[in-house]
């Protein structure tokens, strides 16, 4: 009998987390397509990044599962969450690449650490995603010589090393400039397509989201405020989605921060004037 995989690669079931008190996912569920391209959005603090580190198992839930191809991360033990953390890549948010180590190296490090495999075939690995990202000429400068947009395409490479099931991609456009920005949309749509992967990414960023992703949601509140394809979401009539998709400075998150109103606080200006020049109320 073959067994077929599910259809989703990552599953959160009614998943909580939260830091003490502070409740950061509130009872969500959420799949992400496998071989599809899906990000994730809303405004900041919202449970993003959290979800990555959910699903890499850095934090554990309080409740609910995450499933990742079926097995539950949130109670798998050290041996069992490294053997799934081999299937996954990272791309951190600035790269976060070894500064004392050469572009070579960096793309390199996980093939030593992991693998048993010869030097001669390492560098036939390392230049071949180096290659993939456009860099295989960069290979012998130090992070300290390429640009932030080169830093965050050899970063890819790097989580591309191990060939993943699984890539993630914290904010991979903060910061960049406009080239750099689509270079890396485009990098993340090839490679998924290409190397038949899994892509789920947090973003900001929503023109060149909307044209890479399959699937996109969006956070807010502790909840799943929208989900849907990238025309699905940007079409939405709820009012928190409507103000996040077109960048409006007020609706349901508020331009100004909760407080008296601008009368009470002339009318209390005014009476403290009144009090301390001794004039009778």
């Amino acid at each position: 009998m073959v067994l077929t995989p599910p259809s989703a690669l990552v599953e959160l079931r009614n998943l909580t987390f939260g830091y003490g008190d502070r409740v950061i996912l509130d009872d969500i569920s959420l799949s992400v397509p496998r071989g599809k391209v899906t990000a994730l959005m809303g405004a900041s603090g919202g449970g993003k990044t959290t979800i990555l580190r959910l699903i890499g198992g850095q934090n554990r839930a309080q409740s609910g599962q995450l499933l990742f191809d079926g097995g539950d991360v949130t109670v798998m033990g050290q041996t069992e969450l490294y053997a799934a953390r081999r299937r996954m890549g990272m791309l951190f948010q600035f790269g976060a690449l070894f500064a004392d180590l050469s572009v070579f190296e960096n793309v390199a490090f996980p093939l030593r650490e992991h693998t048993d495999l010869p030097d001669a075939l390492i560098r036939d690995i390392v230049l071949m995603k180096l290659n993939a990202v456009g860099l295989r000429g960069a290979r012998d400068l130090m992070p300290s010589e390429v640009s932030g947009g080169m830093a965050r395409r050899i970063a890819l490479a790097r989580a591309i090393a191990l060939d993943p099931e699984l890539v993630m991609y914290d904010e991979p456009f903060s910061g960049l400039d406009p080239i750099s920005l689509g270079t890396a949309a485009r990098l993340i749509r090839e490679l998924n397509d290409a190397m038949g992967l899994t892509s789920i990414f947090v973003s900001h960023e929503l023109e060149q989201t909307f044209s890479i992703a399959d699937h996109v949601i969006i956070l807010a509140n502790g909840k799943i405020a929208a989900q849907g394809t990238p025309e699905e979401v940007r079409t939405s009539t709820d009012p928190l989605v409507y103000q996040y998709v077109h960048a409006l400075s007020d609706g349901p998150v508020r331009f100004h921060y909760p407080g008296p109103t601008v009368q009470e606080d002339f009318s209390m200006g005014l009476q403290s004037n009144h009090k301390s020049s001794g004039v009778a109320q």
